[in-house]
């Protein structure tokens, strides 16, 4: 098993703007990088291991404020991004969140669906429990980063989860036990059919 804590990139540009960035590279705003330095004070005193972060920008530069100082390995993986919104990059939020209901197996035009960045995170999770078995890291991302942590760690669909609201926390840290046995259950989108080992059949 491995210990995994997860938090949302800090407030950037886009977010203050009300526009949904997708993998438009968008930069933490100077409230984002106090709020990055605010939340390395929260974790100052969890023993870790490693942090993983999306390597957009926003995410990255997060992780590096939050934990600068402490001698961990800081590593991007361009597998905790975001979904790729496509023709709908840097809408306007409320537009773009009115998809999420039916983008679970159906992807944004040119960009993907829940499901695919599940599989993209799915990967990302096994590799990462073969490598910090037993192990504590943290993982900085976004919205989509946490919607699959929440299908491989949980009991839950993804349609459970793209229907219940952002959980908004003051401090914004969630824990995951991250599992074997988890990694390779099948889910069912709502095209019905299975999809085993993050392959659709």
């Amino acid at each position: 098993m491995l210990t995994l804590f997860y938090s949302p990139h800090m407030t950037s540009i886009d977010n203050e703007a009300g526009r949904a960035s997708g993998h438009a590279d968008a930069p933490l705003s100077p409230s984002g990088r106090q709020q990055a330095r605010e939340l390395g004070q929260q974790y100052a005193t969890q023993s870790l291991d490693a942090v993983f972060c999306s390597d957009l920008q926003r995410a990255s530069a997060t992780a590096r404020i939050a934990f600068a100082g402490r001698a961990l390995p800081i590593v991007s993986d361009a597998r905790l991004r975001e979904y790729n919104y496509g023709d709908l990059t840097r809408y306007p939020v409320v537009q773009v969140e009115e998809e999420f209901a039916r983008r679970i197996a159906e992807p944004f035009p040119h960009g993907e669906s829940l499901l695919m960045v599940a599989q993209r995170v799915g990967a990302f999770l096994h590799d990462i429990l073969q490598a910090y078995a037993e192990k504590t890291v943290v993982v900085i991302g976004h919205r989509a980063t946490r919607y699959a942590l929440e299908y491989w760690c949980n009991d839950t669909s993804l349609e459970d989860i793209v229907r219940t609201p952002w959980e908004w926390r003051e401090v914004p840290t969630w824990r995951y036990d991250v599992q074997e046995r988890r990694l390779g259950r099948p889910w069912l989108p709502v095209t019905g059919k299975p999809v085993v080992h993050g392959q659709a059949r």
